[in-house]
């Protein structure tokens, strides 16, 4: 990347963070006095973003040089996953979520690296099924389950 292109980067994502903290803050703790409530993970989160932009800021003015960057921009795969992800988010509901975060994986995988059909397949598979199981059954959470026909 460049260095301009970092710094404005490092700066968006220092305010992005910024907010999480800030309203993270308004959520209420929890209501059955827990010490782990729901504010926890997007507080947490806006912290680790802050530290990362920082990093990443102070990172732009320790580069050697800004050389000119002759590698081609891929508009066509950028296109396809960001199409990918609104019929993911489209999706969602109506086919569940194991089928769709499949499909969604597969799809970006395959736009990523073409072939390997097979790891595709095998790496998608597990990773749906296996978080739908570690949240959904064994945290007791909610998740779009499978299709009803």
């Amino acid at each position: 990347m460049s260095k301009t292109f970092d710094r404005y980067a490092s700066i968006a994502f220092l305010l992005i963070g910024l907010l999480f903290v800030i309203e993270s803050t308004k959520i209420a703790s929890s209501a059955y006095g827990s010490a782990v409530g729901p504010k926890i993970f997007p507080l947490w989160l806006g912290v680790i973003l802050i530290l990362l932009s920082l990093r990443l800021l102070y990172e732009t003015f320790t580069y050697k040089s800004e050389s000119a960057s002759t590698e081609k921009l891929q508009y066509k795969k950028f296109i396809i996953i960001l199409g990918s992800a609104a019929l993911y988010a489209f999706l969602l509901e109506k086919l569940g979520y194991v089928i769709s975060t499949f499909l969604f994986l597969i799809v970006t995988f395959q736009t990523m690296e073409r072939g390997r059909i097979v790891p595709t397949i095998i790496i998608a598979a597990v990773f749906s099924l296996g978080v739908y199981y570690l949240f959904a059954e064994f945290l007791g959470g909610s998740l779009p389950g499978f299709p009803r026909f």
